[in-house]
């Protein structure tokens, strides 16, 4: 069957634009006349670097914009564990200063994504299956109480009102974007938990799930990754079924198949 339109809309969006060699970026930095003082930072290397996609920034809220474009870059593999990179080579590529971007790569350090590598920029950490399998545990001991106390107290009408969030999965994970299904995801798992009235629960396993999503050293992709994306998205829509006629054996279930697959 021909893809759907959103569907394909999004896949579309994943897709990343060739980009000039990170040679020529740094050459231009260095030519361009009249730039922000203060940009660049001795002996912070601007050259081999790989290359990143360029979306158009708006000037208001710089710095959120290029945190966010950052982390998506991490969640697709763009910006390559254990790969170095400096802030004037991505400010350049995202046409702006180099402060900004060098603030975001700040925040990913303290999020755990990125280290400082003195004179040189930043290098994505390098993580494993083993890493990756005690963030799905502490999420299972967060999130799985909650779960099931929320399912013997949450009336039916407001998870049916979670189905627009988890049909959303659903179709990102159909169209491949890891992107997309990754902010679908914590959306809908973050509207779950929120229905446990308490937002200091919220912020935590939003940060352990966004740890969780960026890429192994080696991981897979392609039509594995998608297949497994698949996966875990139908699994929303079925624990969601479950909640709504109230079948505690079911949900159980499915809560702990979803953790074990780091869902």
């Amino acid at each position: 069957m021909p893809a759907q339109p959103a569907a394909q809309d999004a896949a579309d969006r994943c897709r990343v634009p060739a980009q000039p060699a990170a040679q020529d970026a740094a050459d231009r930095l260095r030519d361009r006349a009249g730039g922000a003082e203060g940009d660049t930072v001795r002996g912070e290397h601007t050259h081999g670097e790989p290359p990143l996609p360029r979306p158009a920034v708006q000037r208001s809220s710089v710095r959120g914009q290029i945190l966010a474009a950052l982390r998506t870059a991490l969640v697709t593999g763009e910006l390559r564990p254990g790969e170095v990179y400096s802030a004037p080579v991505l400010a350049e590529r995202f046409g702006v200063s180099a402060t900004p971007v060098r603030e975001a790569m700040q925040q990913l350090t303290l999020e755990g994504a990125v280290e400082v590598v003195p004179n040189r920029g930043f290098r994505v950490v390098e993580r494993g299956a083993g890493e990756l399998a005690e963030l799905a545990e502490v999420r299972a001991l967060i999130e799985v109480p909650v779960m099931l106390r929320l399912a013997r107290t949450v009336p039916a009408e407001r998870w049916a009102g979670l189905r627009p969030l988890a049909e959303a999965t659903v179709r990102a994970a159909s169209a491949g974007c890891r992107a997309t299904y990754a902010e679908s995801d914590r959306a809908f798992h973050g509207a779950v938990l929120a229905l446990a009235g308490n937002e200091q629960l919220v912020r935590i396993a939003e940060d352990l799930h966004r740890r969780a999503q960026w890429p192994l050293v080696g991981g897979t992709s392609g039509t594995r990754g998608r297949a497994r994306l698949i996966a875990d998205a139908h699994e929303h829509t079925a624990l969601l079924d479950a909640l709504i006629a109230g079948d505690l054996d079911v949900v159980r279930s499915l809560v702990g198949e979803h953790f074990n697959g780091a869902g």
